[in-house]
């Protein structure tokens, strides 16, 4: 099981991520573009990844990881159930959430 409070360390830890309000969801943004969402109730975090990530993720627990139920979800957006994970899987995913995100954010800045 992951905490709340090591997803919450691990995002923030990312080079300039800040943390906003989102719905019912906190969203770690990179540059205004959100990469992950907390669901703290439900003890799930969504990241943003590419189709190929997710594909990947996905194949490690499909009761533990699993695209967003919709159009979001064909667009990388995953799940994944904190109950049931564990920090590395967690801390690979923010990873890869936040990287693909900040690349795309700081290109359009003109900045690598």
């Amino acid at each position: 099981m992951v905490s709340i409070q090591y997803v919450r360390e691990k995002a923030l830890s990312f080079p300039e991520t800040d943390e906003h309000p989102h719905f019912e969801r906190q969203a770690f943004r990179v540059n205004e573009k959100i990469f992950a969402t907390l669901l703290e109730r439900n003890q799930t975090i969504n990241v943003k990844l590419s189709l190929i990530d997710q594909s990947v993720f996905c194949r490690i627990d499909q009761g533990m990881i699993y695209p967003v139920p919709n159009k979001w979800g064909l667009k990388g957006m995953t799940t994944i159930e904190l109950r049931k994970a564990s920090k590395s899987i967690v801390k690979d995913a923010l990873t890869c959430a936040y990287d693909n995100v900040a690349r795309k954010a700081f290109t359009a800045k003109g900045r690598k």
